[in-house]
């Protein structure tokens, strides 16, 4: 299937690992032009490497911190520098602390909001001008399967990313005519750093291997196996596509089977 990505402009945030790096390589490989953003220079042009072996478009860099206007400003300007335009926005970001709701304070709960919710409303306002002056634009959010059910010991997590698609689909019809599509991707348990890290917690604390509590965490998903990286990124290139162009204001899990909610 042609996704028609040659040549589209897309910035991608956090993409120096996990997630992020396997969309920015899956978009390149589709012959978008990839403009990869995070805030440490050394693993970003690692990663970019990476993803430039196996590209059919350019990939470049910019190092911004995207939790104040400054870094986002730096980010767009850099992608407008280079190519003029930006056509593909993918929000993505790490998540906050572990902890229940006795262990947060204001100031994480602040810095949660901030990062997961502010961050992409200020990147998606930056980058909307371009959008609509070439009447061509996709905006793509990496959230968490927390946004349709809560996840135990991430309450801020849960409090916060929830919020991320009431703005996602409050915004759809404001950019809709403007052949603009916006949508957000929830992964479910997908095998990143981040996983490992909360999952070797939890083994410590069960007193049992990495490896244990890995295949008891699979034995909960429907498809029995966790997710690769790789396969949310397929995702997220159809979504950034021609061929998805009537898709806009959705929430899309790519979870194994996770989350069982209807709506």
């Amino acid at each position: 299937m042609n996704l028609g990505l040659e040549g589209k402009v897309a910035l991608v945030t956090a993409s120096s690992k996990g997630l992020g790096k396997a969309c920015a390589k899956e978009l390149a490989a589709e012959g978008a032009n990839v403009v990869m953003c995070a805030r440490t220079a050394e693993t970003l042009e690692e990663a970019a490497k990476e993803v430039a072996a196996g590209a059919a478009g350019s990939v470049s860099t910019v190092v911004a911190d995207l939790s104040g206007e400054e870094g986002v400003a730096a980010a767009i300007g850099a992608a407008l520098d280079e190519h003029g335009r930006i056509d593909i926005l993918l929000t993505n970001t790490g998540g906050p602390p572990l902890g229940t709701f006795a262990d947060a304070t204001d100031e994480q709960w602040l810095e949660a909001f901030e990062s997961l919710h502010l961050g992409a409303a200020r990147l998606i306002r930056a980058a909307l001008p371009s959008m609509r002056e070439n009447g061509w634009g996709r905006i793509i959010g990496i959230q968490s399967s927390s946004v349709k059910q809560p996840i135990p010991g991430l309450t801020l997590s849960n409090g916060v990313r929830p919020a991320v698609a009431g703005l996602f689909k409050s915004l759809m019809p404001e950019i809709a005519g403007d052949n603009i599509t916006i949508n957000l991707v929830v992964p479910g348990i997908i095998l990143t750093d981040r996983i490992i890290m909360g999952q070797t917690a939890r083994a410590e604390a069960a007193g049992v291997t990495l490896d244990e509590q890995l295949a008891n965490l699979a034995a909960t998903i429907p498809v029995g196996r966790l997710g690769d990286p790789a396969e949310l990124a397929a995702m997220v290139a159809f979504v950034a596509s021609e061929r998805a162009a009537y898709v806009t204001g959705s929430v899309i899990q790519v979870d194994g089977g996770f989350v069982r909610s209807v709506v």
